[in-house]
């Protein structure tokens, strides 16, 4: 595998895009589709942008598909007729939505996941000369993150059959300069946390978890977010609760959430009283009002996506080779991804038939360490490099039918098995 993702390697963060109207569709279902972008008819290449000579069409089965509706539209109504824009109170309810679903005392909502990540390693004191643990198979900012703040990200190898922090890889790239450990709740389940936490309680480390795939799942019956010192989620298009661009932070640690708030906005304890050295990370209550209604759909969302989990695994399994998610039985797993590993050699086979049947595809994730940004930061990762040479994310949002679950399942087995 090269260290630079090709433009044509399937990823592209910035391409997604809404395929339903406003308010064409609610929890219940997709509005049928009409006009341009229909199935079958001319409309935007991938990613909503217009389709030019030599480009691909828009494929016919999206990989994602946010649930919006009536619901979102009246509630930015409410906030534009309301005056208040920023820092009001659909922000305050859009964070005590999420810490009441994720069993936490106080949430902070941020302008994008991305930042929350930045201003949960500050709060936490983390900083030039601190070493943070991450995996390699995330989206980058898990990493750079840690390089925004000064301080050194170091790579640890992940689980073979769930893609999260493997705990005895974390134990040997513990050092005396470790501050905290960050576990990536890949795809929606869970991390190892009870070993993740004792190894960082016997180091004397946070663990600060990446709960941005993960709204909802729980291990052992208790929500991530709430395991670390702190948690962050995230709200783009791909995930099960979105508000376009957003993120939040959770955690019961009353004066850690006090910094994050300052943080957020310039270092203000009081109006323009300054105390530290803050940012412009807020949140607009636009989106805080839509993020309040999607956490309201968060459960029927996975519900669904749990039955589709259950369905197209059969698929998979009666069809062959290709290996479906592995959900670890202490776990709930609420499928932001759906996963998949192919036989040796026939991941590349397996995308380009999807691609030529309409079927979107991507890599999640082409490894950290191998981009450019890590260039000097090398690092023995064998379990991550042969997970990212093998895996391909198939489509996987609530409003798939059982007969597009079944389309994915054939056309992608056929491909493995050729």
């Amino acid at each position: 595998m090269t260290g630079r993702p090709d433009a044509d390697d399937g990823y592209d963060p910035l391409g997604l895009a809404a395929d339903n109207p406003i308010g064409g569709s609610t929890a219940a279902g997709p509005a049928p589709p009409t006009g341009p972008g229909a199935a079958g008819q001319p409309g935007p290449a991938a990613g909503g942008r217009p389709g030019a000579a030599g480009e691909r069409p828009a494929p016919r089965i999206r990989l994602a598909s946010p649930v919006t509706g009536d619901e979102e539209v009246e509630a930015v109504r409410a906030v534009l007729e309301s005056g208040f824009l920023t820092n009001g109170p659909a922000t305050r309810r859009f964070e005590r939505a999420m810490a009441d679903r994720h069993d936490t005392e106080h949430g902070v909502a941020f302008a994008n996941g991305t930042v929350a990540l930045q201003a949960m390693y500050l709060a936490c004191g983390i900083g030039p000369g601190d070493e943070v643990i991450v995996p390699s198979f995330t989206f980058i900012s898990t990493a750079t993150s840690v390089l925004h703040v000064g301080a050194t990200p170091v790579f640890a190898d992940i689980d073979p059959e769930t893609f999260n922090l493997d705990p005895t890889d974390v134990a040997r790239k513990l050092t005396s300069r470790t501050r905290a450990v960050v576990p990536v709740h890949y795809g929606g389940q869970a991390a190892d946390m009870e070993e993740l936490l004792a190894l960082a309680a016997d180091a004397g480390v946070d663990v600060l978890e990446d709960a941005a795939e993960a709204h909802g799942a729980s291990y052992r019956g208790r929500p991530v977010g709430s395991w670390g010192r702190a948690g962050m989620f995230s709200f783009t298009p791909t995930k099960n609760v979105t508000t376009g661009e957003g993120g939040i932070v959770t955690t019961d640690d009353g004066d850690l959430a006090e910094r994050l708030r300052m943080l957020r906005n310039h270092g203000m304890s009081a109006l323009y009283r300054h105390d530290v050295l803050g940012y412009n990370w807020r949140l607009s209550d636009v989106h805080a009002a839509i993020g309040a209604v999607q956490v309201g759909r968060l459960d029927d969302i996975v519900a669904r996506k749990r039955r589709n989990a259950e369905h197209l695994g059969r698929r998979l399994v009666d069809t062959g080779p290709l290996v479906p998610p592995v959900v670890r039985a202490d776990r709930d797993h609420t499928f932001m991804l759906y996963t998949v590993r192919c036989p040796a050699g026939r991941r590349d086979a397996v995308r380009a038939a999807l691609e030529a049947a309409g079927i979107e595809a991507r890599l999640y994730f082409p490894p950290a360490h191998h981009q450019p940004v890590f260039a000097g930061s090398p690092a023995e990762l064998p379990v991550t490099e042969e997970i990212a040479r093998t895996v391909v994310s198939l489509p996987f949002h609530s409003k798939l039918t059982t007969d597009e679950l079944d389309e994915i399942a054939a056309v992608a087995s056929m491909a493995a098995s050729d």
